[in-house]
């Protein structure tokens, strides 16, 4: 034998290796009775027992008050009904994994939805499943699921919830969904398959394909093994799969060139092991020690250590890791991230991998405690130490706002805004930033205080410049803008236009006679201006806003005539009569003559500025655009000559 391969996740997956690990402190302590093998390796069984734990089959033989152990398979929700009511003090070891099930499962039967559970009937994972709610479907393949639908054709219209057993071949669960899609009409499909198993099956399938023979280590009542041996058959043509090394025998392996090994996860590190040693006198020429591959794959870490790890679950509260060494991770949730607003789905996913910091490692619990967030800390702060130097842009989200200024977190790290860098006018409320996504650039950085200062202002004042360099490089007459109204003045108001300040002037406003800007526009506006002129040297722009296809004299001669009657506003009062506006922009004249039936002192006597009358138009203009009106004519009910007008306004 010329080589010896191990797969990297053989052996215990992390929900086995949980619940072995508990059974194992309890019964150090206490009695203990679990309820069925704690897993499918009777060496493993063997061992607990020696601590004095019990293996019992049914709930008959749990005496009432004791301590019950449920194991990684978990069990229907009726058995730990009665075993309340038998007051017994219950540890749940249900795998992550297999708990995410029952939930799902539980969930689809409370919405009326027909769980179908695909995975072998009799397998303990499937019967705990199925108990978690009344009609479930349970179907090893689509084979048997669709003879279930022919049997039974009403279930494929009604709503349906898909899972998976842990263990179950990809393969099928896939081929089963893809055939359940074609004549299912309302269903739902849960991948629940354990990222563990997918991966432990798709390495044992490459390292088959690469080895002369494969030994597949693990109880033949467990269907993990199982199915391995299966996967491994279809790719290499000398598959062994045993139980113990005493199975073994060398002389089946004299000519063997490559063997690959690998574990179900029912096998505990101690069988392969001895696997391992009862093949080593085989070995004539190693590339590397298989013994220094076990050990790499049991040793554990240190605290600090960087470690990356697959994802095999993922509760409410953490994130389980398979580390691939003796002890599983998790990260607990508030370790994921520092951004508020991430989600759990965003930064993990069952099957993935995940780089990871170690923040304990604990021999008491088993466990190792990892953090997502700190070791992105650590990266961070490498970022926005650079970003000094390089003067990148960053993005933060504004947390609070106190006496100074603003804080915002970036990259997770807290970032300091001054109220001079926040980019709003001195004194103005910063309230509003807060939970806003700014744009910022690192001015300081303290690590060893741990103190950073950001600026808004620089960001926005060189977007701002970059803006005004765009708008000066084509600017031209005539050229529209989206603008803001920034500020008013008596005399017209200032509108940015993109980096760039323009006035329009108040007789640019309107065509109607105004005497504030502020009758037509507020500050904080959003405008549409043009370009009546602009001195690029200092820097000017005039703008308008009247609408030049509204040119008010040709309104008016389309809209009436001599002898018609308007609905006028009175815009100004002189000595000699009253200005009035019959369209925004054009303006007639009532004499004193005309504003009444009777003699009149003075205008001001009958009218008021802003009032509205109606007044007959009794003369036009054209050349001079001038409009005559009277009042007069109207009370009168006769036609009535053209005053001339004594003054002008």
């Amino acid at each position: 034998m010329k080589e010896v391969l191990l797969a990297k996740s053989a052996g215990f997956c992390y929900g086995v290796r949980r619940a072995v690990e508990q059974a194992q402190q309890l019964a150090q302590t206490q009695k203990i009775y679990l309820l069925g093998e704690i897993t499918h390796n009777a060496h493993v069984i063997a061992k607990v027992e020696e601590l004095g734990a019990v293996t019992v089959h049914s709930l008959e033989e749990v005496p009432q008050g004791a301590t019950v152990l449920i194991r990684a398979h978990g069990e229907p929700d009726r058995v730990y009904a009665q075993l309340q009511e038998k007051d017994c003090q219950v540890v749940d070891a249900t795998c992550p994994n297999v708990t995410r099930i029952h939930d799902i499962v539980r969930n689809a039967a409370a919405q009326g939805r027909v769980p179908v559970i695909v995975g072998d009937p009799d397998h303990p994972e499937i019967v705990g499943i199925a108990g978690c709610a009344e009609h479930s479907v349970v179907a090893a393949n689509w084979e048997e699921l669709e003879k279930i639908f022919q049997n039974r054709p009403e279930l494929v219209h009604q709503p349906l919830t898909f899972v998976s057993q842990t263990t179950a071949i990809r393969a099928n669960w896939e081929n089963s969904v893809e055939n359940a899609k074609k004549v299912c009409t309302n269903a739902e499909y849960f991948d629940t398959i354990c990222g563990a198993t997918s991966k432990r099956q798709t390495e044992a399938a490459q390292l088959a394909g690469r080895c002369d023979s494969m030994i597949v280590i693990g109880d033949p009542k467990s269907s993990n093994t199982r199915r391995l041996t299966q996967i491994c058959q279809e790719s290499c043509a000398h598959v062994v799969q045993v139980e113990q090394a005493d199975a073994l025998s060398p002389e089946d392996f004299c000519s063997v060139r490559t063997l690959g090994i690998t574990a179900g996860a029912s096998t505990p590190e101690w069988i392969i092991k001895e696997v391992y040693n009862k093949m080593s006198d085989e070995i004539m020429e190693i590339e590397q020690s298989f013994a220094e591959m076990l050990e790499e794959s049991f040793k554990t870490l240190n605290t600090g250590d960087k470690v990356t790890g697959t994802v095999v679950a993922i509760t409410p509260t953490e994130v389980q890791v398979e580390l691939g060494i003796k002890y599983p991770g998790y990260i607990p949730v508030s370790e994921l991230s520092d951004d508020p607003d991430v989600k759990v789905e965003d930064i993990a996913k069952v099957g993935e991998e995940i780089e990871t910091y170690v923040m304990l490692v604990s021999d008491r619990d088993c466990m190792v405690k990892l953090s997502k967030k700190r070791l992105d800390a650590a990266k961070n702060w490498e970022t926005i130490e650079n970003a000094v130097e390089s003067k990148e842009v960053l993005e933060g989200i504004i947390t609070e706002e106190n006496k100074g200024g603003l804080v915002a977190n970036v990259k997770g790290i807290r970032v300091f805004i001054p109220a001079s860098q926040s980019g709003q006018p001195r004194g103005a409320d910063l309230s509003g930033m807060v939970k806003t996504r700014v744009q910022l650039r690192i001015t300081e950085v303290n690590r060893a205080r741990r103190r950073v200062v950001g600026s808004i202002r620089a960001v926005a004042a060189e977007a701002r410049a970059a803006a005004a360099a765009e708008i000066w490089n084509n600017i031209e007459v005539g050229k529209h803008y989206t603008g803001t109204v920034k500020s008013l003045t008596s005399y017209g108001a200032f509108v940015d236009i993109g980096g760039v300040d323009g006035m329009v002037h108040v007789s640019e406003l309107s065509w109607s006679r105004i005497k504030n800007p502020a009758e037509v526009v507020s500050v904080g506006d959003e405008v549409d201006v043009y370009v009546i002129g602009f001195d690029p040297e200092k820097k000017k722009i005039s703008l308008g806003m009247k609408d030049r296809s509204q040119e008010p004299w040709t309104v008016f001669t389309s809209k009436y005539s001599v002898g018609d009657v308007a609905n006028v506003r009175i815009v100004k009062l002189m000595t000699f009569g009253a200005f009035a506006e019959i369209v925004p922009g054009v303006d007639g004249l009532i004499h004193i003559s005309q504003i009444a039936d009777h003699r009149v002192e003075k205008p001001g006597d009958e009218l008021t500025e802003g009032q509205m009358v109606d007044a007959k138009i009794i003369a036009i203009d054209e050349e001079n655009k001038k409009v005559s009106l009277s009042i007069r004519a109207l009370l009168e009910g006769n036609d009535v000559e053209e005053t001339e007008e004594s003054e002008e306004a």
